[in-house]
């Protein structure tokens, strides 16, 4: 019984820890109002109230790689991204996105990169949008950069990104898979910026701006 309650309250202190951390780093009330390098964010897509997706779940044509999908479900642990730096140019952490910054948006659960290539989407014949590499690192293919209206993307902003190799838009139009992921939509790249191409940062971890002296850290 003893081992059992020890057991009980360790597993109760390193829960009451990992949520401790997780206020310090969330919630929307809080004294910044930036979107930071390091964040783990879901975006939603304002057109379409849909939020980014990935799973490990392949095309079928196109490139084959990882599929990029939008879900209506706020839940789905499979929309969270994590905001890095583009390949060699560090992202100091906790530091505010700069509108026109080019970064990665790295998915959380497989560990690949947001991507686009010059491969033909399979429902609105637009610009295939992938998920990319392994363990976070990809191509130049990766990197996007925030279109924004002021200095710093603002967590309460909705955003453009912009495909720093192709310059197409990251966008949503509507189209609906069916099976295996039925109800999903396509995310694609559009040549044109349009109302179908702004995103929101919703739920996640937002990591706060340091006081520390700046070190080169690549996320």
């Amino acid at each position: 019984m003893r081992l059992f309650r020890d057991f009980r309250d360790h597993i109760f202190m390193k829960l009451f820890l990992l949520l401790y951390i997780l206020l310090q780093c969330e919630g929307r009330e809080s004294e910044f109002s930036y979107v930071t390098c390091g964040s783990l964010v879901k975006l939603l897509n304002t057109r379409h109230n849909v939020r980014l997706h990935s799973h490990d779940v392949k095309y079928g044509s196109g490139s084959g790689q990882q599929s990029v999908t939008g879900v209506e479900n706020s839940d789905d642990a499979n929309s969270y991204w994590r905001i890095r730096g583009k390949p060699n140019a560090p992202c100091q952490r906790g530091a505010p996105v700069k509108c026109g910054q080019p970064i990665r948006l790295t998915h959380m659960n497989t560990g690949r990169n947001l991507h686009t290539h010059h491969f033909v989407s399979p429902l609105s014949a637009n610009q295939e949008v992938s998920a990319f590499g392994e363990n976070g690192e990809g191509d130049d293919l990766d990197v996007w950069a925030v279109q924004c209206s002021g200095a710093h993307w603002e967590r309460d902003d909705a955003v453009r990104f912009k495909h720093v190799g192709t310059d197409v838009f990251l966008s949503v139009t509507g189209e609906q898979y069916g099976h295996p992921i039925k109800g999903q939509r396509e995310v694609h790249g559009m040549a044109g910026a349009s109302h179908h191409a702004y995103w929101k940062t919703m739920e996640g971890v937002f990591i706060k701006p340091s006081s520390e002296p700046p070190r080169h850290d690549e996320l």
